[in-house]
């Protein structure tokens, strides 16, 4: 694999990063939008495993998740310390849509019940509002497994992220975020040409074959990093920025064209 840096000029600027009122629950309070957006932080993850979940129209499989808890939320509100620790898989497969036997729904279970318990005493808000996203991170990182992606930290850094584009937390230091590495980003350097995969990774990606967790997946996201903190440099923005423009870049048709590797993993 090799990186083309000739090739990032075609990246052009986005809109900024926002949270999609209608899909998100965002209109609550301040301590309901941060348990929200930790609930939310949980069991943001699955890229693997999405194809095979039921969908809601016109939504990605984040979009499916994030928009079914949404709902939860505001007909119920948020889910007590006690009420996450004791959550089985055929609950939050109800509040999902989905089938309860499906493996996923297990991880998001055991994600739930990790939450509960690191929670424990605490309110969410006092949980997160830490006034540093890079110690809010970490305390996600080091008090429950499915966050502890080393090296990457994706969605302990995209939850801070999440917080900050609400308004529950300003985070001085939100801007040392690195890009949130998971499949979609490295996919659209892919086929925007900066990142060049060898013959034999892409014919089994581009087959839909799924990679095992480690490995190649780390080297594939660990480039994507790399590159997009060059990237950003030189377009004079933060790489949590330059994510979102990519993101929304890989929601076109073109990349969508294109298969994207696929990975099972709770790390995103």
């Amino acid at each position: 694999m090799r990186i083309d840096l000739d090739r990032a000029g075609r990246i052009e600027p986005g809109p900024p990063p926002a949270l999609d009122p209608a899909r998100h629950y965002l209109e609550g309070s301040r301590e309901a939008v941060a348990a929200y957006l930790l609930t939310l932080g949980a069991i943001n993850f699955g890229s693997g495993w999405f194809p095979t979940i039921r969908k809601r129209p016109g939504c990605s499989g984040y979009f499916t998740v994030a928009w079914g808890l949404t709902d939860r939320f505001r007909e119920h509100g948020p889910y007590l310390a006690d009420e996450l620790s004791a959550f089985g898989a055929a609950e939050i497969a109800a509040v999902l849509g989905q089938d309860p036997d499906h493996e996923l729904m297990a991880r998001y279970a055991r994600a739930l019940n990790d939450l509960g318990d690191w929670l424990g005493d605490r309110t969410p808000l006092a949980a997160v509002d830490l006034g540093s996203a890079e110690a809010l991170a970490e305390q996600l990182a080091a008090g429950m497994l499915f966050f502890d992606d080393r090296g990457f930290w994706k969605r302990a850094q995209i939850t801070a992220n999440d917080l900050t584009l609400s308004g529950v937390c300003e985070f001085p230091d939100i801007d040392w975020l690195t890009i949130f590495a998971d499949n979609l980003l490295p996919h659209v350097l892919r086929v925007d040409g900066v990142l060049v995969y060898d013959d034999e990774l892409a014919a089994r990606i581009d087959a839909g074959k799924l990679l095992e967790p480690g490995g190649e997946e780390r080297e594939i996201r660990a480039c994507a990093v790399h590159a997009c903190e060059q990237i950003a440099a030189e377009l004079g923005v933060p790489p949590r920025v330059l994510d979102t423009w990519l993101w929304n870049r890989g929601q076109e048709p073109r990349y969508k064209a294109v298969p994207r590797h696929r990975c099972r993993t709770v790390f995103y």
